[in-house]
């Protein structure tokens, strides 16, 4: 499945476009290497996302054409999520 629409259809990110802007600007990694937006996602790997501040790493577990809500955290684990320091703060 491409990882921009793994994405969406977890809803992890909530816009296959904003998906794809993302993952074009670098921001995500699968498997510790940088990914397109295009790129194949595969039960098991991991995940690495920038969001603004935060960063956040989740394992896929499924993979499914369409999903519910209630039912798309099952198709991925949060392994670890990390937020940048805020410098300007004294």
């Amino acid at each position: 499945m491409r990882l921009d629409k793994f994405l969406k259809v977890s809803r992890i990110i909530k816009r296959r476009a904003i998906a794809k802007k993302i993952a074009d600007q670098g921001r995500i990694m699968i498997n510790d290497k940088v990914a397109k937006s295009s790129s194949d996602v595969r039960v098991g790997d991991v995940l690495t996302i920038e969001f603004g501040n935060k960063t956040e790493k989740v394992q896929v577990n499924q993979l499914v054409e369409t999903t519910k809500k209630d039912e798309a955290a099952g198709m991925y684990e949060i392994l670890e999520e990390s937020y940048a320091e805020d410098f300007g703060k004294e």
